[in-house]
């Protein structure tokens, strides 16, 4: 076996490992997953990182609810999740111009809102457009509160130096969270795993640890920029919630004729993640991450092995992973005046 099926073979079993400890640590790595909770068939749930808030390991993404036509059947999709079990919202400031926050907000009324865990983003890295769009966040999404503030879109090497920086936009974070604003802060990212570490090592050297932070988790991470080798280690170590986005890689994933949509959720589900937030556009694409939830098991190390070696040409230049290595996916990046 060459050197680098033998590290891709020790990684699966670390991971395999790690999802079964419930809190014994792997060494070198710490892949230690939260323990499932809810028997077969139902939602599971984890636990967010050292927060101790449960969360469905199925999470309901904001950005596609402003791709569906109808408002209302948007507003379905999301009020079915919550019936389903699905307690984690995701969603941004600057999804549809805020289409996608103004249409969470109308299906958290009616009693909605006390069910679920409210994450929402920013782009804002300057301290006053920040606030303002925070704000602007708990009016469209009809709340006092949100959940958890993550600052989007930390993409460029000089991005956690301009956020923490004097008068950056963590100093509106931790006014908003004085305030009762929000409750946690976080990050998201999807461009290179290096640049989540700088991030995560610029919040320590403030002294701030991060509460969860999201990033790509799919069967092509495992290949090419690894969100999954280089930065879910460090947070499991450091109790913070894992956070895991575009298993499919918005259907690019599925283009490689390698694996199933179920198989994609699986693998995110298997490695140590709190939430896989997964973009419903219907009630189909819902009922299917609410199955993958349902029958969620650990996978074994043979079937491990076997992703790995279905998806190992398809995914060793991120050909299917474009938001690593294309701007298509960044929307600071052509509308930078989000930004500040």
């Amino acid at each position: 076996m060459d050197s680098t099926k033998q590290n891709r073979r020790e990684f699966l079993e670390k991971v395999t490992l790690g999802v079964a400890g419930a809190g014994a640590a792997i060494s070198g790595n710490a892949l230690t997953a939260p323990p499932l909770a809810g028997a077969t068939g139902e939602m599971p749930y984890r636990t967010l990182g050292r927060s101790g808030e449960k969360v469905s390991l199925l999470g309901l993404g904001g950005f596609h609810l402003g791709l569906v036509n109808d408002e209302q059947e948007s507003i379905r999709i999301v009020r079915t999740a919550i019936d389903n079990g699905v307690n984690f919202m995701d969603n941004c400031w600057d999804y549809h111009d805020g289409a996608s926050e103004v249409r969470m907000g109308k299906a958290l009324l009616d009693g909605y809102r006390k069910k679920v865990f409210l994450m929402t983003k920013i782009d804002g890295q300057v301290k006053d457009i920040a606030a303002r769009q925070i704000d602007e966040s708990l009016r469209r999404l009809q709340t006092d509160t949100i959940d958890l503030l993550q600052f989007h879109e930390v993409i460029r090497p000089g991005d956690p130096d301009r956020i923490f920086g004097p008068g950056g936009s963590f100093e509106a974070a931790l006014a908003a969270k004085k305030a009762g604003k929000i409750r946690y802060i976080g990050f998201t990212g999807h461009k290179d795993p290096d640049i989540h570490l700088k991030m995560l090592n610029t919040g320590f050297q403030h002294g701030f640890t991060f509460d969860a932070v999201q990033m790509p988790l799919n069967v092509m991470d495992m290949h090419f920029k690894s969100f999954a080798h280089k930065v879910v280690p460090v947070l499991v170590e450091h109790g913070i919630g894992v956070l895991g986005m575009k298993s499919m890689g918005d259907g690019q994933v599925l283009k490689s004729n390698t694996v199933t949509p179920i198989e994609c959720l699986h693998y995110a589900m298997n490695l140590p993640t709190s939430v896989v937030i997964n973009g419903c556009e219907s009630l189909e694409r819902l009922e299917q991450g609410l199955q993958a939830a349902r029958t969620f098991r650990l996978l074994t190390p043979k079937e491990l092995d076997s992703l790995s070696a279905r998806t190992a040409v398809a995914g060793r230049d991120g050909q299917f992973e474009p938001f690593k290595t294309s701007t298509m996916f960044d929307g600071t990046i052509h509308n930078p005046a989000w930004l500040g």
